[in-house]
């Protein structure tokens, strides 16, 4: 209630202090306008505002300048942690079999390359072992003096090497086997890279078909955060550019990473597009399924004029600022404003680096220049002003 009260009495105190000042006359032998009409049309039917510096301060006036340079924006929203797909891989076996023994029986469990994961236990690998074997005893036993013979023999050789190879027998396995002629009851199949289990799907004893998962393992060195980011903001962000990513696990810290990919396409229902952003990830500190405060540093020019926002008056058809002319006075001016950066906001036309502004208690301000342009028309027929305490004459 006292603010309320407060606010009624600047008004007051404004407006009886701007009506004791005259009204601009530059314009007013125009016949049936005055000069403070003409004034007003130029910015919605407003006209300048007198104050003195003890009623500035009484009703809480404050003044800025519009200065050039640089605007930043930033956009914050939130993520999720998931591994990067190019580090993603599926262990599945190409041939039918059993699983003979797992070397790594848990889901979590960190992998290095080339480490055992499981042994396969098939009979058709068995077969083909025995099948280059017995092309290879083939192809020593054929003299080379029979040309066409020995030359079969050695592409009954290399057709097994294939088979086995097709099956992801590896060269060192296969040159094994030719130089102890010993068949392997089973096929073990390995890590392709560092990283950890993310997924087991498989247990001792199982029989097993080509192309089916056994285990899915993922390279976290780097990971990505996805989120959404608002319609209004997509324009902001751009492929490689730089990002801040803040977890709830490290309070206080951020890691730094880039946007690698935007989302050419637009949530119907949230209005929102999808934003991935790559982060490296050495130390494994970051981990699949945590959540992300993602931050976006914009800069949307580097010569831009602005003003803080709340200089601003805005009257749903046009902007305006009031400017401190050279003899004092609020001159009304329409502005046109463009994208806005936390506490300011960008003056595309209407305003010039330097000049000062209005930039608290404008909407007291702006009242006061609205409640004068009324004044402006006792100068056009058949309206007049009547002063109080003096009676109208009749003609």
């Amino acid at each position: 209630m006292k603010r309320i009260i407060a606010a009624g009495l600047a008004g007051v105190l404004l407006s009886a202090a701007c009506r004791a000042k005259p009204a601009p006359t530059g314009m007013t032998n125009m016949p049936g306008m005055s000069g403070a009409a003409d004034s007003a049309a130029t910015a919605g039917e407003r006209q300048p505002v007198h104050l003195s510096a003890a009623q500035a301060q009484a009703i809480g006036v404050t003044y800025t300048v519009a200065l050039r340079g640089p605007l930043t924006r930033s956009v914050r929203t939130v993520g999720q942690v998931v591994p990067a797909e190019p580090g993603l891989a599926d262990i599945t076996p190409k041939i039918d079999g059993f699983v003979d023994r797992l070397f790594v029986d848990a889901t979590g469990v960190p992998v290095r390359r080339g480490q055992p994961l499981l042994a396969l236990y098939s009979p058709m690998l068995v077969s083909a072992q025995e099948e280059l074997l017995t092309a290879l005893h083939l192809a020593q036993a054929i003299d080379s003096t029979t040309p066409e013979a020995w030359r079969n023999a050695q592409d009954l050789v290399a057709a097994a090497r294939r088979r086995l190879a097709y099956w992801d027998i590896s060269d060192e396995q296969i040159a094994r086997i030719e130089r102890t002629g010993e068949v392997t009851k089973t096929l073990i199949l390995t890590a392709p890279f560092d990283g950890v289990v993310l997924e087991k799907m498989v247990v001792a004893g199982q029989g097993v078909m080509p192309g089916m998962k056994l285990y899915r393992l993922a390279n976290l060195r780097t990971v990505w955060i996805e989120g959404e980011v608002f319609e209004q903001d997509l324009g902001l962000i751009r492929v490689g550019a730089p990002a801040r990513v803040e977890l709830t696990a490290y309070p206080g810290r951020s890691f730094a990473g880039r946007v690698s990919f935007v989302w050419p396409t637009v949530d119907e229902q949230s209005r929102a597009g999808r934003v991935r952003v790559a982060l490296p990830n050495p130390a494994g500190l970051i981990r699949p399924g945590m959540y992300a405060t993602m931050l976006f540093d914009a800069v949307l020019g580097r010569e831009l004029v602005s003003v803080p926002a709340e200089a601003l008056v805005m009257t749903g058809e046009r902007n305006l600022v009031f400017v401190v002319a050279g003899d004092g006075t609020l001159q009304p001016r329409e502005v046109t404003i463009g994208a806005r950066a936390g506490d300011r906001i960008e003056i595309r036309h209407g305003l010039e680096p330097g000049e000062r502004v209005v930039a608290t208690a404008n909407f007291l301000v702006d009242a006061e220049s609205r409640l004068s342009s009324g004044a402006g028309m006792s100068g056009m027929p058949g309206m007049s002003v009547e002063q109080p305490g003096k009676e109208r004459q009749a003609p």
